[in-house]
C-alpha cells in the first residue's frame, strides 16, 4: 500500500507546539496519539514527584509502555483461549461428523 504525501500536523504537547509530518491518512492517529500523550504528561506533571520536563517525559513514555505491554499480554491471552476454544469445537464437530457416518 502506498502512503500518501506527507503533511504538516500541528500537535501540543507539554505545553509547547510541535509540527510534525505525517501521510495524510495517519493524521487523526497522529493527533490522536499526541492528546493521549499530553494526558498522560500532565498526569505525572500533577503528581508533583517528578520535576524536570526531560524526567516527565521519559516516566510518561515508561507508564505507556508498561499500559501497552499489559494490553498485548491480554490480547495474547485471549487468543490463546480462543484457539483452544475453536480446537475444541473442531474436536466436537469431528467425533459428531464421525458418529453419522457410522
Amino acid at each position: 500500500m502506498s502512503r500518501g504525501k506527507p503533511i504538516p500536523v500541528n500537535l501540543h504537547i507539554l505545553d509547547k507546539d510541535y509540527v510534525v509530518a505525517c501521510p495524510e491518512e495517519e493524521r487523526d492517529t497522529l493527533i490522536a496519539s499526541a492528546h493521549y500523550l499530553n494526558e498522560k504528561v500532565q498526569l505525572v506533571r500533577e503528581g508533583g514527584k517528578v520535576v524536570s520536563t526531560e524526567r516527565i517525559v521519559v516516566v510518561s513514555a515508561l507508564n505507556i509502555i508498561h499500559e501497552y505491554l499489559h494490553y498485548k499480554q491480554d490480547k495474547e491471552s485471549d487468543m490463546l483461549a480462543i484457539s483452544n476454544e475453536i480446537g475444541e469445537l473442531q474436536e466436537k464437530i469431528g467425533l459428531a461428523l464421525s458418529s453419522i457416518k457410522h
